[in-house]
């Protein structure tokens, strides 16, 4: 028999807040851009690896329905880093996905992302064709370290 993975009811926070004004399809995103390691083999086969510490670092990508509370949120934690960039408190932020395994026991798939800035200004688009992401605010967060826990 195979190995069987029932996936939905996912939290998404910033700052300890619950996110609830989320939209359609894909509301988050977290990549890393950059490999943890260098690997580098020269003559004889002889190889270096050699940790990347930028490795550890993630963007997040947030989407929430433009003009939400959430939203409003967000556009204070741009506004606040703005407006005092040295004072500023960075964004710590968790991602839980719940995992079943088809016979009822439910563990957790954690990102804890820490040491985060808003890295961009929310972009707008006007559409008279019924565009519905129009009505949608896209966050980029950079995040120094993103961490990964599954119970």
């Amino acid at each position: 028999m195979g190995t069987f993975s029932l996936v939905g009811s996912d939290t998404i926070k910033i700052n300890l807040r619950l996110l609830a004004d989320l939209p359609h399809g894909e509301v988050a995103k977290v990549t890393y851009t950059t490999d943890l390691v260098t690997v580098k083999t020269g003559k004889n086969g002889n190889t270096i690896f050699a940790q990347n510490a930028s490795g550890f670092q993630a963007t997040m990508e947030l989407k929430l329905i433009r003009g939400s509370a959430d939203d409003k949120f967000m556009n204070t934690e741009l506004t606040s880093y703005r407006g005092n960039a040295t004072g500023y408190v960075l964004i710590g932020a968790e991602i839980v996905k719940r995992i079943g395994d088809g016979l009822g026991v439910i563990g957790s798939d954690t990102y804890l992302l820490k040491g985060g800035v808003v890295s961009k200004q929310v972009e707008v688009t006007s559409n008279v064709e019924g565009d519905v992401e129009q009505a949608l605010s896209v966050y980029s967060i950079q995040f120094a370290a993103c961490d990964r826990v599954i119970s």
